[in-house]
């Protein structure tokens, strides 16, 4: 029996709620990620991601995996280089809320949103709470960077820096996910040099201090921050089986 929310009818809805079912809702974006990356990397991460953790958990727990958000917000100094659709923040915001409070009105009353574009960090945990408010039920959000953090440090060829933006994490996910896509020949490095101890790091990951732009205290050169060149499929089948493991295990 397919897993997949668009696959079912309104009577196999019914007996998912009645079960109390899992929704997992995977929301991305699409911006450009440099010559060497498709614009569709953060969807594309958030939907395999969604699938295999789908995947993982359908043999023991009733899920549903929900289509992926693919548009979103990102900086406008971003939109110089093609392949960024930015949604303004609030239209993006109303737009998840509504979603989630479609499925929560409906009955469903467990609900776990996969957070694969960094920034949406801080629009999705405000969407969280607007839904406790509205809904008396608490979402859950999960982000596979984070659950892959100490398992990628152990794995990663870059220094702190080395995975911002179209850098080593992203491409190793990608080259394992769909390598076909993927053009190494026109990947380049292009490291962040962190102006003090507190901004060092790759802010996706929750390694920074302090909150500050990258983009704006370094401009890119290519649209990218990182070191996509040392970047292995390996290191991305390391990712995602443990941002797998960990997001089933929660």
């Amino acid at each position: 029996m397919s897993f997949l929310f668009h696959d079912q009818t309104s009577l196999t809805l019914r007996e998912h709620i009645e079960s109390r079912a899992l929704l997992i809702l995977p929301v991305g974006t699409t911006e450009e990620h440099g010559p060497h990356l498709p614009v569709d990397t953060d969807a594309r991460i958030a939907e395999a991601y969604g699938e295999r953790l789908a995947q993982a958990l359908a043999p023991e727990l009733p899920v549903l995996l929900m289509d992926t958000i693919r548009y979103g917000y990102s900086m406008k100094v971003m939109q110089q280089w093609p392949g960024t659709i930015t949604v303004r923040t609030r239209v993006f915001m109303d737009y998840v809320f509504d979603i989630c409070r479609s499925v929560l009105d409906m009955g469903f009353a467990k609900l776990a949103i996969l957070d694969c574009h960094g920034h949406h960090s801080g629009a999705l945990s405000v969407v969280s709470r607007e839904l406790c408010d509205a809904c008396d039920q608490a979402i859950a959000i999960l982000s596979p960077a984070r659950l892959s953090r100490d398992a990628y440090n152990d794995a990663r060829k870059s220094e702190q820096g080395g995975s911002i933006h179209g850098g080593e994490w992203e491409t190793s996910l990608v080259l394992h996910l769909s390598p076909e896509v993927v053009d190494m020949g026109k990947a380049g490095d292009e490291p962040v040099h962190a102006r003090s101890e507190f901004i060092a790091g790759d802010n996706f990951l929750g390694s920074r201090q302090v909150s500050w732009s990258t983009w704006y205290i370094q401009p890119s050169e290519s649209g990218i921050y990182g070191t996509p060149t040392v970047a292995t499929a390996e290191t991305g089948r390391i990712i995602m089986e443990v941002a797998v493991e960990n997001g089933a295990r929660f």
